[in-house]
């Protein structure tokens, strides 16, 4: 099997976008110090105390999840709007109109949890059958603990985003995504994939942000996983990107007619949609 491709913390949105095109997914070595994760799980730690375990074998008996990371965490924040992350996006779906947050997670898999089932993260998408090529998820999961094949390291299959959509596999078929504390992995809606068993005696945890594309429903809701009063506080950059925009031409307004940013910035209020008959150039191949 085709091994991962790691690329330099100096890749580039394109290089990212172009590898996550051959293979489905690819680690970015060290895109941030041990430092900054250390100071990441300091905050987010009572969190991570506090969430329960999965209710099934998917989400994981032995793993926590733990949501929320907008109104809960301000360096999680960061990581959302990390630039080589976000030019990753705007090169892998670049096809689209615009992205958006799709879900912030701490996940957290505890010693003695076995391999997640491989599956497509588009799967959630009430399981429709995307043409082959056409990608609507660019996914990320940061490395906060070292990630190796005996703790859990998400397992991935190098160019199953080619593949036929619906087919099964097992761990077997599978590589582990082995890299570094403050590395991330990328990897896109179509990559067969799974959490890792693990095998060792502590807990693997992995920061897991994805984008989709605008026009699809976002599996964490951003506007009531984040208070009204803090979304407030956010960058408008921050609150665009979870949702506080059009999805497109006429996607996600507000009564009548208003920009969902007006909701949270009403400083920012514009009228209508904008000119429909420039609408055909702005379509992309």
């Amino acid at each position: 099997m085709k091994s991962l491709t790691h690329l330099a913390s100096t890749a580039s949105g394109n290089d990212i976008s172009a590898a996550l095109t051959e293979d489905g997914a690819v680690i970015v070595d060290n895109l941030v110090s041990e430092r900054e994760i250390d100071a990441l799980l300091t905050e987010l730690q009572p969190w991570i105390d506090a969430t329960k375990t999965g209710p099934d074998d998917f989400s994981g008996k032995r793993t926590r999840r733990t949501g929320g990371l907008i109104a809960r965490s301000p360096l999680a924040r960061e990581f959302v709007m990390n630039p080589s992350v976000l030019a990753a996006c705007a090169s892998f779906l670049g096809h689209v109109t615009s992205f958006q947050l799709h879900l912030t997670q701490v996940i957290a898999i505890g010693r003695g949890e076995p391999a997640q089932p491989v599956h497509r993260d588009q799967w959630a998408f009430d399981f429709f059958p995307f043409p082959k090529g056409y990608e609507v998820q660019c996914n990320t999961i940061w490395a906060l603990t070292d990630f190796t094949e005996k703790n859990g390291a998400t397992r991935v299959i190098p160019g199953s985003n080619h593949f036929e959509d619906r087919m099964r596999f097992a761990e077997e078929d599978t590589i582990p995504a082995e890299m570094s504390k403050g590395s991330v992995l990328f990897y896109s809606g179509s990559v067969y994939h799974g959490g890792g068993a693990n095998r060792s005696d502590r807990t693997r945890c992995g920061l897991n942000i994805t984008y989709n594309v605008s026009f699809l429903r976002q599996e964490e809701n951003q506007y009531l996983a984040c208070p009204i009063e803090i979304a407030r506080t956010l960058p408008v950059d921050l609150l665009r990107l979870m949702g506080y925009r059009l999805g497109a031409y006429a996607l996600g307004y507000v009564d009548d007619l208003r920009d969902p940013i007006e909701v949270v910035r009403p400083d920012l209020k514009k009228a209508g949609f904008g000119d429909l008959k420039n609408i055909p150039s702005q379509i992309k191949p």
